[in-house]
C-alpha cells in the first residue's frame, strides 16, 4: 500500500482520516496475506478518499503563491514606497 504525503494527511478532516487509517490497516493484512488482487482495490479507494486533501492542499499553494505576489508587487522598486530599513543604511 502506498500511504499519502504527510502535507494531504494533515488535511484530512477527522473522518476522513480514519477512514484513510482503516483502508491502510486492511490493505496491509491483504498484503500480509498475498491478496494483492483486493489490495489494487483498497488502493484505489485511498486514491479516491484523499483526492479532497490534495486539492485543499493546491489551494494552500495559490494562496500561497498570491499573496507572495503581492507582497512583491508592494516591493517594486518606483511604487513610492521605500523601506524603512534603507534608511538606516
Amino acid at each position: 500500500m502506498r500511504h499519502c504525503s504527510v502535507q494531504v494527511r494533515g488535511l484530512l478532516t477527522r473522518d476522513e482520516l480514519d477512514r484513510y487509517n482503516a483502508l491502510m490497516e486492511v490493505g496491509s493484512y491483504l498484503e500480509s496475506q498475498s491478496r494483492y488482487d483486493l489490495v489494487y482495490t483498497v488502493q484505489k479507494e485511498v486514491d479516491t478518499l484523499i483526492q479532497p486533501a490534495i486539492e485543499r492542499l493546491k489551494d494552500k499553494g495559490r494562496e500561497r503563491d498570491r499573496a507572495t505576489a503581492e507582497y512583491l508587487a508592494s516591493k517594486s522598486p518606483g511604487d513610492g514606497t521605500e523601506d524603512e530599513d534603507e534608511d538606516d543604511l
